[in-house]
């Protein structure tokens, strides 16, 4: 059975850190794009950081860029999503996904194939 699973997530006070990961595991994923998204109350998924299958390329949503780092350890089959600087906007349900996909699809959340069942971010202010 192929499962991701989340952890990492927590409250945390605006201008901490946090780091998210996300294990594989049914088969390996080290030819899949890996993603986060995230969900805030009320709103639609959105695209946060993807990581192509060799980890050598990233993406990042603008919202995000230059505080939040995607990486992944193929050999431990997990994903991770380093959140630093957070902002009480930040705060979500955060999800792992991952497809094989293009790259250039990687915001879409339907292309992706795999979806763990999320951790909570909260930052207080």
């Amino acid at each position: 059975q192929v499962q991701l699973v989340e952890s990492g997530g927590g409250l945390v006070q605006a201008g901490g850190s946090l780091r998210l990961s996300c294990s594989a595991s049914g088969r390996t994923f080290n030819n899949d794009i890996m993603a986060w998204f995230r969900q805030a109350p009320g709103k639609e998924r959105a695209f946060v950081a993807a990581i192509s299958s060799s980890g050598g390329s990233m993406r990042y949503a603008d919202s995000v860029k230059g505080r939040f780092t995607i990486s992944r350890d193929n050999a431990k089959n997990t994903v991770y999503l380093q959140m630093n600087s957070l902002k009480p906007e930040d705060t979500a349900v955060y999800y792992c996904a991952a497809g094989y996909l293009d790259w250039d699809s990687n915001v879409d959340p339907r292309k992706y194939d795999y979806w763990g069942q999320g951790t909570q971010v909260t930052v207080s202010s």
